[in-house]
């Protein structure tokens, strides 16, 4: 203790030194808008620098579980093409309509692969950060989705990073259907598990049953028609008594969110445009 005592007096003015720093520092970052920025943004880059090692670091450890489900995943999706080709030819009596189909379709599709930086899920307000940005094309109001289903809506850029607002959000509304019923809503999470989420304002003479597929609508300007959202859990009245509300086991597994896909769509985003100058407008003439 003596010899401690004896250190802190020896160096004491280095010690005033550092402390006089630092209360310069916050004084100069925290009055001074331009320098504040400056630090902000750079300490932006290093933060996303370092959770982006950390991020590769995890999933290195966890390319066994990641392959074992991108192998089911092709197998499930070759087993679905098949099956397509094979009801597709039987009606048309020719196979080449498949083919050209799935190109003229997929031709408007561009996806950009991206590895997740951060994701939170213990919030009401979750936000996951994704290793992509406007460099890579990346837009805000594109939608983003994994191997499994739907993810989220890009909320913010910068040139190499992106922020998502995920399912697992208050902020999230995407409008989804029940597959082969007809029947759409809006899904929503207020909390709790981060598999369950759900689909409001399904109307009360809609036909389905616990184990169909919710996928999403195509109604918005975000998401193309059939992407995989979860499956229908129980059901239960609204508030009001005039629809369901359906409680969705959510397809894709957050807590193990790892690798993602950016759609970036033309034709979407001419569809965002044209919605949102009629909204202008419409305000406008308020």
């Amino acid at each position: 203790m003596k010899n401690l005592i004896a250190f802190i007096a020896k160096y004491n003015h280095w010690f005033v030194f550092i402390i006089l720093e630092a209360i310069s520092a916050v004084l100069l970052f925290q009055y001074n808008s331009y320098q504040g920025s400056v630090w902000f943004s750079s300490a932006n880059v290093v933060a996303g620098k370092v959770y982006e090692w950390n991020s590769e670091i995890e999933s290195f450890f966890s390319l066994t579980k990641v392959n074992e489900e991108l192998t089911q995943r092709n197998i499930y999706l070759e087993h679905q093409v098949s099956q397509l080709s094979n009801r597709i030819t039987k009606l048309t009596d020719d196979s080449s309509f498949l083919h050209s189909n799935q190109l003229q379709m997929l031709s408007s599709y561009k996806l950009i692969p991206a590895k997740v930086v951060t994701n939170e899920t213990n919030k009401r307000d979750n936000l996951i950060t994704i290793d992509k940005g406007e460099a890579d094309g990346i837009k805000k109001d594109m939608g983003v989705v994994s191997g499994t289903g739907v993810v989220g809506i890009v909320y913010m850029t910068s040139p190499h990073y992106s922020i998502v607002i995920p399912v697992l959000s208050s902020h999230s509304n995407i409008s989804c259907t029940i597959e082969k019923r007809g029947y759409f809503g809006y899904l929503h999470w207020n909390g709790g598990p981060i598999s369950l989420a759900y689909v409001d304002d399904i109307p009360r003479h809609a036909k389905f049953r616990r184990g169909d597929n919710i996928v999403t609508s195509g109604y918005s300007s975000i998401f193309p028609e059939g992407i995989m959202v979860g499956k229908v859990g129980y059901v239960f009245n609204s508030a009001d008594g005039l629809s369901y509300r359906v409680q969705v086991h959510l397809s894709t597994d957050f807590g193990r969110l790892r690798d993602v896909c950016v759609i970036a769509d033309e034709s979407m985003k001419e569809r965002l445009q044209i919605m949102r100058a009629a909204q202008d407008s419409i305000q406008a003439t308020r």
